[in-house]
């Protein structure tokens, strides 16, 4: 039992350190990465106004970056997070089934692409998904007379680094429901999961103040709940296939005997019902998003396991050796007879396949370029161009993260719109002057760089603070575009002030640009 946990938490240790250091953060890493070199008072103000949620995580990312500030560094616990994942979902199948079955499933959890892209994020999701998978496993040890109090605890803190990681407290109840639990598991299980309620309680509260954090949600489609099906299963089409298949076989064993769960039963719910249960809340307020019930995709492997399991098992009475149809012999000189030595071996030929195939996709994940943004580039744009001296404007407030993350690169440099910084006011990106304050800071200008989002730029969206219409507008009015620079969503670009043509007089003319050491 010992090598089918190992085994899968040092091949997903090893996928996640490959490429870890992608040279550049995006715009949720750049937040962790500057929130959590604050002081623990910075950090506690300002989870007053934003960010509740990931605030237990910023104080553990202050005592990881208080040893070594890096990018490295700052997914490191999520590396180790993912590992440890692995060998717990290992785990899970080694105690509900058998060690064979909890190599394959830990195995398959560590060669998902989905677990391999959050292991490398700066980001709670991959400790959270490790603290589910574990309460989900001192939920099996609890219905088969283990303690309650373990359980409890582990889940609580795991609610903590996320508050939907709540939804799991459903799937366990689903489970004890498949399992026909007596009255004692019920009892010990409904203590536990009031506990975790109480304990939540207070970041709930907090939380729904902060809601406005979540408006750019949208409402889950049909399309939406079938990618995270294919995301959990395999992206490609050959290991999404067969891994469906197998999870319909593994579907079998869904009811055990009376008071007694089992593999399907557990790995069902926990896999389905988090995520149906946030798409269907979404429907009236959108809080949906893949990586919030990132922890369900532990029940996945499970069940796919669970299903080669049973096709293993045909396939072993089908056999013509198969020692249960024969009298007992020993092995011939020409090799062993089919058994359990063989069976794992070619459940890990075919986990290597099925890596061999989406091998591609987990090479491309490391590719800064594959997330939504790539402030590193956005900061040595700014650092080769924009000069000492010179002022720039960030379009909205959040681009300003590109300065927080990478403060050398705009060393020097003129903030137009900033009136106290993130750390001082509590905020993330820190506090920008009123709109009339801005017109007064920007008449005086004749050239500003422009940090922005390009589709806010185009129009493509309008912003609602009155401070970010007035920089579009005053942009628009008095400042003509010049030199850009193009970095994803973000573009870096120098606006300089149109030329005044009054009668016969000359333009205005345009100063250069200072002169960089």
């Amino acid at each position: 039992m010992c090598v089918s946990v190992s085994l899968p938490a040092l091949v997903m240790l090893g996928l996640g350190l490959w490429g870890l250091d992608r040279g550049g953060m995006w715009r949720d890493e750049a937040v962790t990465f500057q929130v959590a070199r604050r002081t623990v008072p910075q950090i506690w103000r300002l989870l007053h106004g934003v960010d509740a949620v990931h605030g237990l995580y910023y104080l553990l990312m202050h005592a990881v970056l208080g040893v070594r500030p890096g990018e490295v560094v700052l997914r490191l616990p999520s590396v180790c997070a993912a590992a440890l994942t692995a060998g717990l979902v290992a785990g899970l199948g080694a105690r509900l089934v058998r060690p064979r079955v909890g190599l394959w499933a830990g195995l398959l959890y560590a060669i998902t692409p989905m677990a391999g892209h959050y292991a490398q994020e700066g980001r709670s999701y991959a400790l959270v998904a490790a603290g589910a998978t574990g309460a989900t496993l001192l939920f099996v040890r609890a219905v088969q007379g283990g303690s309650w109090r373990a359980y409890g605890v582990v889940l609580g803190l795991t609610c903590w680094l996320h508050e939907f990681a709540v939804l799991l407290l459903l799937a366990h109840a689903v489970s004890l429901a498949l399992a026909r639990a007596g009255v004692r598991v019920w009892r010990g299980w409904g203590c536990a999961a009031g506990a975790v309620g109480v304990a939540l309680v207070p970041m709930v509260l907090v939380s729904r103040a902060q809601s406005a954090q979540v408006a750019w949600l949208r409402e889950p489609t049909w399309e939406t709940a079938g990618g995270l099906l294919r995301t959990f299963l395999g992206p490609t089409d050959g290991v999404y296939w067969a891994c469906l298949g197998l999870a319909v076989v593994g579907l079998v064993g869904l009811v055990g005997r009376r008071g007694e769960v089992t593999c399907a039963g557990v790995a069902l719910p926990s896999a389905v019902l988090p995520p149906a249960v946030l798409m269907l809340v979404s429907q009236v307020s959108p809080l949906y998003v893949d990586r919030y019930v990132l922890y369900a995709l532990s029940g996945a492997p499970l069940l796919v396991a669970a299903g080669a399991e049973r096709v293993a098992g045909v396939v072993g009475r089908l056999w013509p050796g198969d020692r249960s149809k024969r009298r007992p012999r020993l092995p011939s000189k020409t090799g062993p007879l089919p058994g359990s030595a063989l069976l794992p071996l070619a459940g890990v030929l075919l986990i290597a396949l099925a890596l061999s195939h989406q091998l591609s996709l987990l090479s491309d994940d490391r590719d800064p370029g594959r997330r939504p943004d790539d402030l590193a580039v956005v900061a040595r744009v700014a650092g080769r161009e924009v000069g000492d001296g010179d002022s720039v404007l960030f379009v909205p407030a959040q681009t300003r993260n590109a300065a927080l993350a990478y403060p050398g690169a705009f060393r020097g440099v003129r903030d137009v719109a900033l009136a106290e910084s993130g750390a001082g006011s509590g905020s993330l990106y820190g506090r920008e002057v009123g709109a009339e304050s801005l017109l007064r800071r920007v008449a005086g200008l004749d050239r500003v760089w422009v940090v922005a989002d390009r589709d806010l730029l185009a129009g493509r969206w309008r912003p609602g603070s009155p401070v970010e219409r007035a920089k579009l507008a005053v942009l628009a009015a008095q400042f003509v575009p010049g030199e850009e620079s193009v970095q994803g969503d973000v573009t870096v670009r120098l606006y300089v002030r149109r030329p005044v043509v009054s009668g016969s007089s000359r333009p205005r003319p345009v100063p250069p640009r200072p002169a960089r050491w």
